[in-house]
């Protein structure tokens, strides 16, 4: 998953995975290396400074923002957020290349010993997805694997890739997410591991290490999934037209999908299916869920 291999739209990605016992100063050190080599986004593990709250300007969010800054890099930074009330709030705090922080989201399912913390921690209100400039990210933390919910709306929302922070490694459960959903997962953790789940669910990146684990994985967001069902006309056509440009990745017939993805730089598959009238996996489920549930409502009436 080097660079080379993603022609479509490329996203550089550093996950570190460790626990609680390396400073601020530490994981610097090794941000910033990873900054040098040239990337699109650094992400941390949940509550990577432990349990004590940290505020919009402590010092572990003013080292992620002058990391992003520096070296034009997205940072995930998260951590136990105070407020201005003093409440307590798990957070994946996106800092955007400028340092600036873009986005916020509090985990949805706080884990039961969070509640018995002083201040005990809140659980979040909404599930968001940020639009970056490679594309759309969304956020989920730990304990929210567990609920469906929290993935859907990711879904709903766009995402494209969903970076999920956590204390243990989750494993086949983001799996499932990832084959119900179609998009990216990637993880960081505080047991030293890191794994990233395709599009179609499978698990194509797996790195456990002692100490400070660095994963480096380059992601084509542009990839597309398509279900057959009305799309084969379709996709005939486009591989025909733009042979050389556009190519069929994977056919997998016994779910009846398939995969393409740009061949040379420049194209967008994402565009040119849309131009062909072709819908993806995740939007026809989608529509089909809304528009049978209309049909079943009217008849009941």
């Amino acid at each position: 998953m080097d660079k080379n291999s993603c022609i479509g739209r490329p996203v550089r990605i550093a996950s570190l995975s460790f626990d609680n016992k390396y400073t601020v100063e530490d994981i610097r050190a090794v941000m910033e290396a990873e900054g040098e080599k040239g990337t699109d986004l650094i992400i941390l593990p949940e509550t990577w400074t432990g349990d004590a709250m940290e505020g919009p300007d402590s010092a572990a969010v003013r080292m992620c923002s002058s990391v992003a800054a520096k070296y034009r890099t997205y940072v995930v930074c998260p951590v136990f957020l105070r407020d201005e009330e003093g409440k307590r709030w798990n957070t994946a705090i996106l800092l955007d290349r400028q340092g600036n922080t873009v986005f916020c989201y509090d985990k949805y399912f706080p884990y039961w010993s969070e509640f018995d913390l002083t201040p005990p921690g809140q659980p979040g209100e909404e599930v968001g997805v940020y639009d970056a400039d490679f594309g759309k990210i969304g956020f989920a933390i730990c304990y929210d694997v567990n609920f469906p919910e929290v993935w859907e709306m990711l879904a709903a929302g766009g995402a494209e890739l969903v970076v999920w922070p956590s204390a243990y490694s989750g494993g086949r459960s983001l799996m499932a997410h990832a084959i119900n959903h179609h998009y990216y997962i990637v993880t960081s953790t505080l047991e030293g591991d890191c794994a990233v789940f395709d599009i179609i669910g499978e698990e194509i990146f797996y790195k456990k290490s002692q100490g400070i684990n660095v994963s480096r994985i380059t992601l084509d967001l542009d990839r597309s999934v398509f279900h057959e069902n009305f799309n084969m006309d379709k996709r005939d056509k486009l591989l025909e037209e733009h042979a050389g440009e556009v190519v069929q990745e994977l056919h997998l017939k016994r779910e009846q999908w398939f995969v393409i993805k740009a061949a040379v730089p420049g194209i967008s598959v994402k565009k040119l299916a849309a131009e062909y009238g072709m819908e993806d996996l995740r939007s026809y489920l989608r529509r089909s869920k809304y528009q049978i549930d209309e049909i079943r409502s009217s008849q009941d009436k």
